[in-house]
């Protein structure tokens, strides 16, 4: 692999009907990159807009490829990887939301980590009262799974390595939903992600995200649950439901009782005595486990069948110089 491709940058930015941002965003982006001082290139990937996008993206002096019809963020953003020349892959989205000017911070701090996301815990944050709720559980319930504390758990600014992610696309979704999963799926494999501080600015036009979205959240989370860690979402769940349905099935037992007046009457043996509350949470919480189980034991099939994983940029070699100083070597510069 060439220096040039190893040390050059891929700026990506998925667009669907953005043509009064894209100008804009364009210029910023470029005049950041020139700043930076390493080879780069601006790739466009117009998702089917209905509007000029395409032809806007082309006059600021990006390279634009263009999907036929509208395939959605995560398809997008796998065709612009597919395509990038450079090894280092920034992504960003292309309505004017995350600053340019945060590009340099985020990819400095990617020597030495796999994946770094531009975390919107910056002095400005706009994001919309109505979206709040969902995105708080979305990261709560992401962090249980990943078992790691995740500041922002979607993001659309981040810098990556096109070899690590591309082992990962025929799980990544084609929507909204392929940055979460992208950072569940190096958390799972041991890849270290950093964050850093960004602001989120008020997009340009509207935003595309819909009520019924809510349909491909709920898929979202079940799919968080079963792709990664199975375990630590099914057994807590089956816990809850099993304590309640013996809890209940204690008080229905302890009820009989009281209504026979007695602790001895052997009628309570042959009579039903179990409500059908009690019933049903007990068999829910059973299924939950082996669900989790059954999950669980597919994944770790599946992992063994896997080819080798990239190496991790956060691995280094530790040797003694001649001096007797300990000299600290990222195995992802000798492996170049």
């Amino acid at each position: 692999m060439s220096d040039t491709i190893q040390s050059g940058i891929s700026v990506v930015l998925p667009a669907y009907n953005e043509e009064d941002a894209v100008g804009p965003e364009l210029a910023a982006v470029i005049a950041t990159m020139e700043g930076i001082g390493r080879p780069f290139e601006v790739i466009v990937v117009d998702d089917g807009s209905d509007d000029a996008t395409g032809p806007a993206a082309v006059r600021a002096g990006a390279r634009v490829l263009r999907h036929a019809e509208n395939r959605g963020y995560g398809a997008s953003l796998k065709t612009g990887i597919d395509a990038a020349r450079y090894e280092t892959i920034v992504m960003k989205d292309a309505d004017g939301s995350y600053p340019a000017e945060a590009i340099p911070g985020i990819v400095e701090a990617l020597d030495g980590a796999d994946q770094v996301v531009g975390a919107r815990i910056g002095k400005e944050v706009n994001i919309p009262l109505v979206r709040r709720p969902a995105k708080w559980f979305l990261r709560w319930f992401a962090a249980l799974v990943a078992g790691k504390k995740i500041p922002d758990i979607n993001s659309g600014l981040r810098a990556i390595h096109r070899d690590t992610i591309r082992q990962y696309f025929a799980i990544l979704p084609d929507q909204f939903s392929f940055t979460t999963t992208m950072t569940l799926a190096y958390f799972a494999d041991g890849y270290r992600i950093r964050y850093v501080p960004i602001d989120y600015l008020v997009r340009v036009g509207k935003s595309k995200i819909r009520p019924w979205h809510f349909v491909d959240f709920v898929t979202l989370v079940i799919r968080i649950a079963m792709l990664f860690q199975p375990l630590r979402v099914f057994v807590p769940l089956s816990a809850v439901f099993g304590t309640i349905g013996i809890g209940k099935a204690v008080f229905d037992v302890w009820a009989a009782v009281l209504v026979r007046n007695t602790a001895v009457d052997l009628s309570i043996i042959y009579q039903p005595v179990f409500s059908t509350s009690a019933i049903l949470l007990i068999l829910v919480g059973f299924q939950l486990l082996t669900v989790g189980m059954v999950a669980d034991g597919v994944l770790r099939r599946i992992a063994q069948q896997r080819p080798p994983l990239a190496p991790s940029r956060a691995i280094s070699t530790l040797s003694i110089d001649p001096d007797g100083t300990a000299a600290d070597s990222s195995r992802a510069a000798s492996d170049a």
